[in-house]
């Protein structure tokens, strides 16, 4: 009950920064899970929200994230881009290996980051904060390209994140991040089935 309390008057104290944000985060998600190029524009709008945010709140690698965002949301917005036609680039998917370097890479880059923000700033979470920061850097990139699995990975990295953003009293973008979850689920079911469609 406790919990419900807090996150009753967490709703209500929020900013409308934060509402902002979190409604174009939903557009973005719903946008690239349908597979339309209208994904980056949303994305263009809540990431530059969200670097505000970050920087409140002292979440310092989860605002380099934002930056990042920005950066490939302009190459995913070209890459998509193919006027007159749908869905023209392909779902694809990665091969065990690319899973085994894609994990182990990303972990290593994890504890390094961790240690750096532990030791020269005040972050908050720091081993948190540099997990969701590094795998999402890598798993943005596989959503740039089509990559199946991107999906797979974001339904854990949101799932830490409603944790942080929860622990930090952000807790509409907990919220969010909860339903990123669940449309990642989604996502993935909907691009499988474009990827055996295109296979079949």
């Amino acid at each position: 009950m406790d919990i419900l309390k807090e996150l009753y008057h967490g709703l209500l104290a929020m900013s409308w920064l934060e509402g902002f944000g979190v409604f174009f985060g939903v557009l973005y998600i719903f946008f690239a899970a349908k597979e339309s190029i209208w994904c980056w524009p949303a994305s263009l709008v809540g990431v530059s929200i969200y670097i505000i945010i970050c920087y409140q709140v002292q979440l310092y690698a989860e605002m380099g994230l934002q930056f990042y965002y920005l950066g490939t949301t302009i190459y995913g917005w070209w890459h998509w881009r193919n006027p007159g036609k749908k869905g023209d680039l392909p779902v694809s998917k990665m091969k065990p290996i690319q899973h085994s370097l894609f994990i182990v890479a990303g972990l290593i880059l994890t504890v390094a980051l961790g240690y750096i923000l532990v030791n020269q700033t005040n972050a908050q979470l720091p081993y948190l904060d540099s997990f969701t920061t590094i795998f999402s850097i890598f798993t943005t990139i596989l959503v740039t390209r089509k990559v199946l699995e991107n999906w797979l990975y974001w339904i854990v990295i949101d799932a830490v994140g409603a944790y942080i953003f929860f622990q930090r009293e952000l807790y509409l973008t907990s919220l969010l991040f909860t339903a990123y979850v669940i449309i990642a689920i989604f996502g993935y079911v909907k691009w499988r089935r474009s990827y055996q469609k295109q296979k079949g």
